[in-house]
């Protein structure tokens, strides 16, 4: 079966881009402050979670975002990429499982709950109970792909009950013992596709506050032998998924972050490092959830085209400097969601082959 016969094919973060999902805030839910939610959220940002836990996101936040999503559909579409969105799903209605109860968030971020390798999409168990039943938002496509010859990985989803979290996790001491310390333990399998970044036969992870050693090694044995999972570690006291840490744009070409990365594995030794420029900053930053590097929280449409948040001037020039070709759209009102235009799509068909480039 040729690459671009098939529903599913991606294998790296930049062969020419086909097919896309594009996530979607309707119905957002502010998540409740709990464990999870303290353990990555600034200081700057609680009140925003002590008022609005549990409540729709305002109005007019969910209207700007959504008009600067659907500029990104657009965009794509012109470029000659298929768009798909989620289902829409009442994430204000209350759930529960034998342990515990929840509302839901939202469907905006489908790179943080399905990572596709090669022909093969992998759906993440998710550590945020808000996050328990979101993929059924996508279930739709997922059973479309699977119809049409797509292979469809669906990791077991955790209990999240007593004992999931570690309540004696306190944010402002993130270490112990000279080793990082993480708000889930290694009870039971758990993973968010976002802190796994790919290099065609080599994919990065990195341990977080949502992702755990036992979820790193789920994906290891179930990839498969084509695959080559490196587990990472980088500077972010706390880290929740990785593409906003080290992003690959084309081979041997690596965007990093240089707060975090002061050095790489030797894996790149031979690749050319770029070195992201310091983010702009707004008057209201409104990064609840992020850190001001979702700057480089990009999507590439191939080796040279990237799409990048338009008030990144900095970054803008820096990629045309090393020969990119930077697509700018407005995109500062999705971030208080979470994300950038990285976390807010998941690439399903990219062309290319499976081969490494280390």
């Amino acid at each position: 079966m040729k690459e671009l016969s098939r529903p599913v094919w991606s294998c790296n973060e930049w062969d020419p881009l086909k097919e896309v999902i594009v996530g979607s805030v309707e119905g957002a839910i502010v998540p409740v402050f709990d464990e999870a939610v303290k353990a990555i959220t600034p200081e700057h940002a609680e009140w925003f979670f002590r008022e609005y836990g549990g409540k729709p996101f305002p109005d007019e936040m969910i209207e700007k975002a959504t008009v600067e999503l659907d500029g990104l559909v657009k965009v794509l579409t012109e470029l000659g990429v298929t768009v798909r969105r989620p289902d829409s799903m009442d994430f204000s209605k209350e759930f529960q499982t034998p342990w515990w109860k929840s509302r839901g968030l939202y469907a905006a971020m489908p790179r943080d709950v399905f990572m596709v390798f090669g022909d093969t999409i992998i759906e993440a168990p998710m550590a945020w109970r808000t996050r328990y039943f979101e993929h059924l938002a996508y279930r739709p496509l997922m059973n479309e792909y699977f119809d049409k010859g797509g292979r469809w990985l669906v990791a077991p989803k955790s209990t999240m009950a007593e004992g999931f979290y570690d309540e004696t996790y306190d944010r402002n001491e993130p270490m112990k013992d000279g080793k990082k310390r993480f708000v889930i333990t290694e009870n039971e399998i758990a993973f968010d596709a976002a802190d796994f970044i790919r290099c065609g036969k080599d994919v990065f992870v990195q341990k977080s506050n949502v992702t755990n050693e036992k979820g790193i090694e789920w994906v290891r044995r179930h990839v498969g032998s084509e695959f080559t999972i490196h587990e990472v570690d980088f500077g972010d006291m706390h880290p929740m998924h990785i593409d906003t840490t080290i992003v690959p744009l084309a081979p041997g070409k690596i965007l990093i972050n240089p707060e975090w990365v002061k050095k790489l594995p030797p894996f790149f030794d031979s690749w050319d490092v770029l070195i992201a420029p310091e983010p702009t900053k707004s008057e209201d930053k409104a990064l609840y959830f992020s850190s001001d590097w979702l700057t480089i929280n990009t999507l590439s449409i191939d080796e040279k085209r990237i799409i990048v948040e338009e008030q990144e001037q900095p970054l803008i020039d820096a990629l045309k400097s090393w020969g990119f070709e930077p697509i700018p759209i407005p995109f500062r009102n999705f971030y208080p969601f979470g994300g950038s235009v990285h976390c807010a799509t998941l690439d399903v068909r990219r062309e290319g082959t499976l081969q490494s480039y280390l």
